[in-house]
């Protein structure tokens, strides 16, 4: 194995990741026409409504029971980094923040010391399929930052820079690629602070078209999730999609791509190296810590559901938009 390649690795459901990352999800669901309700203007009939991760006819309603999505649900200690490049995501909040992005939209949200939120899939096209591409990704917070304030932040595709090469396509949704720079992210989160190196890229690789990725720090976590295409050649070593490869973060790694268009998701950072309590949505340093968060979710519900419904959808003539907890309202 290339001394660039320190493991490879099948990709599941989630996929695997490493410190700084805690998880992260790719969901492609190819769902059909809406009705006017924005669900899916057929049949649900022999689905397990409620907890629907079976792909049946091309897509899930996972948690949905009319639209498809996750109704709300409590998190702690860390944040939730969400790219739509197809499709679109419905957000509502326990602050009273609410938000409609798709198309390459990404929204980076810090749970802090708690947060409910929904994400819900309104299906707006009532005359054709309504087809979702959408990463999940959730970046740990340090035991410094576990109790902050939650924080919403939206990363507009318009804002997010993308790097046209020949052969490949770069968008930088955190961290920068030859000094061309993302957005920048929430303010407590473990990426706002350069020396940790994270970097979230989306990178496209033409057929038979090739890239550089250029070295970073010395021991880093560096994956990359090679989702989409026929096989890439890494460092002279032949790669089938639906794998992991963690690579040598201070090398630099050549990527030959195979006949078909590729698509790759890098994840990049600087190891937080602290001990990890895990419970479902709670991410803390330990396990007193999870039961204090899920004793404080009980009597709190963290500030509250303002919502009219747990799986709470937007007005379906509504554009992309996000409404802060402040009252602040953009429309794109």
């Amino acid at each position: 194995m290339s001394d660039a390649i320190k493991r490879i690795f099948p990709l599941g459901f989630p996929w695997e990741t490493e410190d700084p990352f805690l998880f992260c999800v790719y969901h492609l669901d190819h769902y059909p026409k809406g009705n006017e309700q924005m669900e899916p203007a057929v049949s649900l009939e022999g689905r397990n409504l409620g907890n629907d991760f079976t792909i049946k006819d091309g897509w899930r309603m996972y948690h949905g029971q009319t639209v498809p999505g996750f109704p709300y649900h409590p998190h702690r200690g860390f944040e939730t980094i969400t790219i739509v490049n197809k499709g679109f995501c419905d957000h509502s909040d326990s602050l009273g923040a609410a938000g409609r992005f798709g198309l390459g939209d990404v929204q980076w949200m810090t749970a802090g010391r708690g947060v409910q939120h929904s994400e819900m899939f309104p299906l707006l096209n009532t005359q054709a399929d309504n087809p979702l591409e959408l990463f999940q990704i959730w970046l740990n917070l340090p035991k410094a930052n576990k109790f902050v304030d939650p924080h919403f932040k939206m990363l507009w595709h318009e804002d997010i820079p993308v790097i046209k090469q020949e052969e490949a396509e770069i968008k930088i949704i955190a961290g920068n690629f030859l000094n061309n720079i993302a957005p920048s992210p929430a303010p407590n989160s473990w990426a706002n602070n350069p020396e940790n190196e994270v970097a979230i890229w989306n990178i496209h690789l033409e057929p038979s078209g090739s890239l550089t990725l250029p070295p970073a720090g010395t021991g880093l976590s560096r994956v990359l999730y090679y989702y989409e295409g026929d096989e890439v050649v890494i460092e002279g070593k032949t790669i089938q999609p639906n794998h992991g490869v963690s690579l040598v973060s201070e090398a630099e790694v050549k990527l030959v791509n195979g006949k078909l268009k590729s698509h790759f998701l890098i994840l990049q950072g600087k190891s937080i190296n602290e001990p990890i309590a895990k419970y479902g949505p709670f991410v803390m340093n330990t396990q007193q810590e999870i039961q204090q968060a899920m004793e404080e979710y009980r009597l709190t519900q963290f500030g509250g559901w303002p919502w009219p419904h747990a799986d709470n959808v937007h007005d379906r003539n509504k554009g992309r938009f996000a409404k802060y907890p402040n009252g602040d309202l953009i429309e794109k």
